[in-house]
């Protein structure tokens, strides 16, 4: 049974609702989640688990291809990302993660991670969120 918007808006949160459609966010300034995948950036690039991509390819220090299973209607989508590290060793220097200064394309976004003085570095967890 689908909600309507008033009935939305008027949930209790602290009750539980099973999801099983898409979000249609058409005038409403709600997009999709197109995308998403979380991986390992340090030593042996692995995905932990993700929807719609195909694979990472890593590009180097700090450097990563993101590759989407299914293409996208165009590039003129959102990147959201984060990285960070684990609680071993010294991570203090490892802050930063941005969309690297190449345009996304239809089939793939490329991420970098950077320490706080802005030099490239692998990250232990990286999380990339695309939205459309």
């Amino acid at each position: 049974m689908a909600l309507s918007k008033i009935q939305a808006e008027s949930m209790n949160l602290a009750d539980t609702y099973a999801f099983t459609g898409t979000v249609s966010g058409a005038g409403e300034g709600v997009g999709n989640v197109e995308a998403w995948v979380n991986f390992n950036g340090k030593n042996t690039v692995a995905i932990r688990d993700s929807a719609n991509v195909s694979s990472i390819t890593d590009n180097g220090t700090g450097d990563y291809t993101v590759n989407f299973s299914t293409a996208m209607a165009d590039a003129n989508y959102c990147v959201l990302i984060q990285s960070g590290e684990d609680t071993s060793g010294s991570h203090s220097n490892h802050i930063g993660a941005n969309l690297h200064r190449s345009a996304p394309t239809t089939s793939a976004c490329r991420v970098n991670t950077s320490s706080l003085n802005g030099s490239a570095v692998d990250h232990e967890f990286i999380f990339v969120g695309i939205i459309r």
